[in-house]
């Protein structure tokens, strides 16, 4: 009997196990988990519910929600994509949701929906799960004919080293920003439904919800950002300027809409109208930091400089990053597996025969958004078909 050894217990470990098996009934699949629990990153995600892909609605190009591995993943959803993962986990009775942001979610809310899936068709399947049973060498699986790595993003290289392949520096991605600045941090909990995030001189931005914390600043548009920036931040060490378009909308839109309200409510207070519905912490934090001491002055005794200085704060508010801040146990690295290593078509190695990489140990990583579960999903099933179709080969 053929054997196949899956090192790592996490969503592409066992989407390529599930998927082998099925395919192959009678190849012998285990799953080695150095942890003492399986599918820790999934049970975490999404703060608990999973958010296992994303409808792609809203995604123009593949780059703008795979900065590392675009070309990679574009190439392998031929085979496997995001309507198809959808269908794969309806088909086994876990029913999906779209969120308006695009977001696909269990309709149970529940991270353990997956996990229990995960599980359950394992045991169905008779794919070996063993825990607390770490790999450092590929020679401790010499009598397994296949050897599939899955081990998630390495935040060192040298996690990476023992398996002999070009590695992409790994550097964090996915993380939010501390900003020094005690009277924005006065604002934690404000929320900007649609903000633009910028790396000035670059031509790195994001955009959607930005959260302000006590910390700094997180969110999609700071999330998103990150990743784009990962391996600038990381030469910079996390220590660069951040500029912040408060309402995504250009010079000319910001300032069409300050003249309609200097001419419908000129009485009014500065800080008793807030343009674009900002939410109100916010805009009095603005207006001060603009036009110190003018809060309550009528919106009709605004001259031409004042109104400039609303465009810009409102436009191009800039801050200092001074560190990043940890997501929690979302972690994502930027780098791993050189995909110079592997055949795009298999994403065998090129340097071992035999030997497959899924996942996030691979060089491609997703912004947030279910775009990392969907790479986990693809790359799992890409494997998953290679080995099946390799297997069948030797045995005709």
């Amino acid at each position: 009997m053929s054997k196949t050894a899956i090192i790592g217990g996490g969503a592409a470990g066992f989407f390529l196990a599930i998927n082998l098996k099925e395919m192959c009934p009678q190849m012998e699949v285990t799953i080695f988990e150095r942890g003492k629990k399986v599918l820790r990153k999934v049970e975490v995600s999404g703060g608990g519910r999973c958010n296992c892909t994303n409808s792609f609605e809203a995604v123009k190009d593949l780059q703008s929600v795979y900065p590392r591995g675009h070309r990679l993943m574009k190439r392998l959803f031929k085979l496997f994509n995001h309507e198809d993962a959808f269908q794969w986990f309806e088909d086994r009775g876990v029913a999906l949701v779209t969120q308006d942001d695009h977001c696909v979610f269990p309709r149970s809310q529940d991270s353990h929906t997956i996990i229990n899936l995960f599980v359950h068709e394992c045991r169905r399947l008779g794919v070996n799960i063993k825990t607390e049973a770490g790999i450092d060498s590929l020679d401790q699986l010499s009598d397994y004919d296949y050897i599939c790595i899955t081990t998630g993003g390495q935040p060192r290289e040298e996690n990476l080293s023992w398996l002999g392949h070009p590695i992409e520096k790994p550097v964090p991605s996915l993380f939010t920003f501390n900003i020094e600045d005690p009277m924005l941090r006065a604002l934690m909990g404000t929320v900007v439904e649609d903000a633009t995030t910028m790396i000035p001189s670059t031509k790195l931005r994001a955009s959607g919800p930005l959260l302000i914390t006590h910390w700094g600043m997180s969110g999609p548009a700071i999330l998103r950002l990150s990743s784009y920036a990962a391996r600038l931040l990381n030469e910079h060490d996390y220590r660069m300027p951040l500029t912040v378009n408060w309402t995504s909308h250009n010079e000319a839109d910001i300032r069409q809409e300050l003249e309609l309200i200097c001419r419908q409510h000129p009485q009014k207070q500065l800080q008793t109208i807030r343009p674009f519905a900002l939410p109100q912490r916010l805009w009095t934090y603005l207006l001060e930091k603009s036009m110190k001491g003018r809060g309550e002055a009528p919106w009709g005794s605004l001259n031409q400089k004042e109104q400039n200085r609303l465009v810009n704060v409102l436009m191009n508010d800039t801050y200092q990053i001074a560190g990043r801040a940890a997501f929690k146990d979302e972690f994502v690295t930027c780098g791993g597996i050189a995909l110079s290593a592997v055949n795009p078509a298999t994403l065998e190695s090129r340097v071992r025969r035999h030997l497959y990489f899924a996942g996030e140990i691979l060089d491609i990583d997703g912004v947030t958004g279910g775009f990392n579960f969907q790479a986990a999903w693809t790359t799992g099933y890409t494997v998953a078909k290679a080995i099946h179709e390799d297997f069948r080969q030797n045995i005709l």
